[in-house]
């Protein structure tokens, strides 16, 4: 089978907008019949150090500004029963402030030396998604995208899909590569989805639903698919797959819903797996599960995690990331798929993650690794 490769971090800058015209992208990319050599997918390549500057900062600055709205009312009321909760109250407040003024700063440098504008658009989601933080993403971590030929355009330029990406790990580096989910099969938008939650978080709300982030939802799903017939985006091992990030296991065995979408909208499933997403970060797990239940519970992450220099809430490593697409999985229009629709479909989905990772694990150095489901 033939394979095509997309180095995302080496591509030049003059070629990251929304006015190029795919065919430039796809004329840098790299192709093999058989795979790619041992080791060629896991090299870390030189980053500007203005971009790992920024990235240090805006990294621990985006992870903070998650945690903040849920920490700061009980850091508040601490404040009012001990002298060590004010304390922890203006550290935090101080470290927050030190991250937001590096993180302008460099936000001003970036816009301008990637000639972005200064906002997000309210009508062009598609040129919103060529952020240049997403940008410095793709650089910090060497990203590379990998896909087969059953996926090269034109094959699906008329239909969306949904790209079904594992593992989650703390955060899923890879797919913030945004505009080349948009526009590397086809022309379609991609939609990325999050938990309900996140998009009602103050300021990031802003920039999810700029980006077009979508609730996880299966209507909200199903209407982008149909009605608008963009692509979507889902991590489907979610919340859960945070707290199995100590190794290559995929939380999929349960994850139906979106198969039972996609035969109802008569949509391709494309199995997703970014090498590297579990290496960024250390997480700490408790070993009683207690962490892991209120998490699924409340459909957020609770679970405390160290990144780069062991930094709490920090940067991750600057380990590459390779995300690699599987055969495409054509699934018929049900409008009432049955239980066993669905289960043969999905099984389809967990050989396409598990092919996947049996085709590339070799050319990321992991040929020793055995991908797990659970």
């Amino acid at each position: 089978m033939k394979f095509h490769k997309l180095n995302l971090a080496a591509l030049p800058d003059n070629l990251y907008n929304n006015q190029t015209h795919v065919k430039k992208w796809l004329e840098l990319v790299t192709s093999s019949e058989d795979g790619f050599a041992p080791n060629s997918l896991n090299q870390v390549q030189p980053v500007e150090r203005d971009v790992e500057i920024e990235r240090l900062a805006g990294i621990a600055f985006y992870m903070l500004g998650n945690v903040l709205p849920f920490a700061l009312p009980p850091l508040l009321i601490s404040t009012l029963f001990s002298e060590t909760g004010a304390f922890i109250l203006k550290f935090v407040l101080g470290y927050f402030t030190i991250l937001y003024t590096v993180t302008k700063y460099y936000n001003g440098k970036f816009i301008k030396k990637y000639n972005r504008p200064s906002d997000l658009s309210p009508i062009d989601t598609k040129d919103n998604q060529y952020l240049h933080t997403e940008r410095n993403n793709q650089k910090y971590l060497s990203v590379q995208f990998v896909w087969p030929d059953t996926l090269q355009r034109p094959a699906f330029e008329n239909q969306p899909m949904i790209f079904c990406a594992i593992p989650h790990g703390v955060a899923p580096m890879g797919i913030t590569a945004y505009p080349f989910w948009s526009k590397l099969f086809n022309d379609k938008l991609c939609h990325w989805t999050c938990a309900p939650v996140i998009l009602k978080i103050p300021i990031l709300q802003k920039y999810m639903k700029g980006i077009g982030y979508i609730p996880a939802k299966a209507s909200n799903i199903s209407d982008t698919l149909t009605k608008k017939e963009e692509n979507v985006g889902i991590i489907l091992d979610g919340i859960a797959g945070m707290f199995q990030s100590h190794d290559e296991m995929a939380y999929v065995k349960k994850r139906k819903g979106i198969v039972k979408i996609a035969l109802r909208c008569g949509v391709p499933l494309v199995p997703v797996y970014g090498f590297g997403h579990t290496s960024l970060w250390k997480v700490v797990v408790d070993p009683f599960g207690f962490l892991e239940a209120l998490s699924l519970k409340l459909d957020v992450s609770l679970t405390p995690f160290f990144g780069r220099w062991f930094w709490f809430l920090g940067p991750p490593v600057r380990v590459p990331i390779c995300i690699c697409m599987g055969d495409p999985i054509k699934c018929p229009k049900v409008e009432n798929p049955t239980q066993e629709e669905i289960d043969k479909y999905h099984g389809l989905l967990v050989k396409g993650y598990e092919q996947v990772f049996e085709q590339h694990k070799k050319a990321y150095g992991w040929g020793d690794k055995v991908l797990k489901f659970v």
